[in-house]
C-alpha cells in the first residue's frame, strides 16, 4: 500500500513545518498592518490627471502624499495649522466638501486596495484636486491681473504671494477676453477677502478657467486631506514640487 511522504514525516519535522507556517502568516500579518497603517494614516500615492498645475506639475507626475487623517482625529484647538500647511504647499483638497471619511472605513478601504491591487476602494478618490497654497487663516487677500496680494494676520504691509512663499514657482498668466469683468471668477480680479480662522485659499498655477478657490471660495481645513511631500516620477524631475 503506497502512504503519502507525510505518513512517514517525524513529530518533530511536522511540528516544525507547523511552527514554520506560523511565522509565515504572522510575517504576512504584520506586513499587511504595517501597510495599511502607512497607507491610511500616514502616507499614500498620486497621480496627477490635469494639467491645471502647469508648468511646474504635468499630467502623469506621480507623487508621495502624506495623510492627515491623524490631525483630524485631533480636537480643533490642538491644531496648530501653522506646522500643518505652509504657503507654497502643493496639497490634496476633497472638492466635495463634506465630512471626511471615518477612520474605520479608510481602513476597509486601505485594505480592499491592498487585496485588489489597488482597482477597487470603498473611497471614491477621483474628486481630489491637487491645488498650491496661497492664503493662510486669518490673510486679508486680493488679486491683481492674477496674482494674489497679502496681507497677513498681525502685519500692517501688503505682499505678493510670491514675497511670502516657502517655495519659489511659476505660474501660466491666461490671456483676459475684453468681455470679462472683475465679476468674473476667471478675470484675474478679486476684491478683498478676509480667510476665516480655520479657511485656506487654494490656486492652480494655471490661472486660466480651472476650479479652485476663485470658484469654490476659501477652503476649510477639513477638506485638504494631504500634502503632496515629493514627485517620485519621472525621475528627471525628482524633488519637492
Amino acid at each position: 500500500m503506497a502512504f503519502g511522504k507525510h505518513r512517514y514525516a517525524s513529530y518533530a519535522d511536522q511540528k516544525k513545518k507547523r511552527h514554520h507556517f506560523r511565522w509565515v502568516v504572522l510575517g504576512f500579518c504584520i506586513f499587511y498592518i504595517g501597510y495599511i497603517a502607512l497607507t491610511t494614516l500616514f502616507f499614500s500615492t498620486r497621480v496627477l490627471e490635469s494639467d491645471a498645475m502647469q508648468p511646474e506639475l504635468r499630467i502623469g507626475d506621480r507623487f508621495i502624499v502624506s495623510s492627515y487623517v491623524l490631525y483630524s482625529l485631533l480636537p480643533p484647538e490642538w491644531l496648530n495649522h501653522a506646522l500643518l500647511f505652509r504657503r507654497g504647499n502643493v496639497v490634496l483638497v476633497d472638492n466635495a466638501f463634506d465630512t471626511p471619511p471615518s477612520i474605520l472605513v479608510r481602513i476597509l478601504d486601505g485594505g480592499i486596495r491592498f487585496f485588489t491591487a489597488q482597482r477597487i476602494g470603498f473611497i471614491q478618490r477621483d474628486p481630489c484636486f491637487i491645488k498650491r497654497v496661497i492664503g493662510l487663516p486669518g490673510d486679508e487677500i486680493t488679486m491683481t491681473n492674477y496674482v494674489l496680494r497679502i496681507k497677513p494676520k498681525g502685519e500692517s504691509y501688503t505682499f505678493t504671494e510670491f514675497e511670502l512663499s516657502d517655495k519659489t514657482y511659476d505660474v501660466t498668466i491666461p490671456q483676459v477676453p475684453a468681455l470679462w469683468d472683475a465679476s468674473i471668477p476667471f478675470s484675474g480680479n478679486r476684491e478683498t477677502l478676509v480667510l476665516g480662522e480655520n479657511e485656506y485659499f487654494v490656486l492652480s498655477d494655471d490661472r486660466s478657467n480651472t476650479n479652485d478657490s476663485r470658484t469654490w471660495g476659501p477652503v476649510p481645513v477639513d477638506s485638504i486631506i494631504g500634502k503632496v511631500l515629493f514627485r517620485y516620477w519621472p525621475l528627471t524631475r525628482f524633488g519637492r514640487p
